[in-house]
């Protein structure tokens, strides 16, 4: 019996000495677990989110400027450094709107010569029995000849082709807009732009060379019109006039 006793004395001090690692194993590795994940979980947000790619590519300022030949003494002439401004976006809007307003000077510049020529319409412009030959020579005095009701439907008109130029533009769907890629100028009312089809079977080189001198042609009318408007409105203003 003693011996006994001492046998299960010294068994028991014997735990005393034995290490607990047995007893913190599975917490360990949970927690060693937890902390994995939250390592993990910063490296997975961080992952940035791939760029969506333009479906488009505007026309270049570098295309815009060479059509057409625009070098005018040894360099550009863009004394208001119009052609550094924005993006290439902005300077398609640019070329858009010159080439439409080169097209309505050609078509001022043309309607005062024709009218000052005394070529007019037959029949009768308004209701009240107003003649298209009653219209005066002037050009000026022509346009203030025109009923304002005459004047509103002149520009409901041009609202119109432009509102409808932009809604056929997207419509289309095939980045033929001026900002998305296609041609700064272009209409793409049905029947407007070429309504004859004089361009189907022309080149891709004669098409370029028409858009240049369509450009060249508009400037030329710009400048021209605002020297009949100053001559009519400020007498001795533009110089080298013929005598009346």
């Amino acid at each position: 019996m003693l011996k006994s006793l001492v046998f299960l004395a010294l068994l028991s001090g014997a735990s005393a000495f034995t290490s607990p690692a047995s007893f913190v194993t599975k917490p360990s590795k949970l927690h060693a677990d937890a902390a994995a994940a939250d390592e993990a979980a910063p490296a997975e947000d961080a992952a940035p989110a791939s760029p969506v790619a333009s479906s488009y590519t505007c026309i270049s300022k570098a295309e815009i400027m060479s059509e057409p030949n625009c070098l005018e003494f040894g360099s550009v002439w863009d004394p208001l450094g119009l052609a550094e401004l924005g993006s290439d976006e902005t300077l398609a809007w640019f070329r858009h709107a010159e080439v439409k307003h080169g097209r309505v000077a050609m078509a001022a510049f043309t309607g005062w010569a024709v009218v000052g020529a005394g070529l007019t319409l037959p029949g009768a412009l308004t209701r009240d029995g107003l003649a298209f030959a009653d219209i005066p020579k002037a050009g000026l005095a022509a346009w203030d000849a025109v009923p304002g009701i005459g004047k509103v439907q002149m520009l409901i008109f041009a609202g119109l082709l432009e509102f409808h130029d932009e809604i056929f533009a997207a419509k289309r769907g095939d980045n033929k807009h001026y900002l998305r890629g296609g041609i700064p100028g272009k209409n793409h009312v049905p029947g407007l732009y070429d309504p004859f089809g004089l361009s189907a079977s022309r080149s891709e080189e004669a098409k370029k060379r028409g858009r240049a001198v369509e450009i060249k042609n508009g400037r030329l009318a710009m400048i021209g019109f605002m020297g009949l408007y100053a001559a009519a409105t400020i007498p001795g203003s533009v110089p080298l006039q013929p005598l009346p």
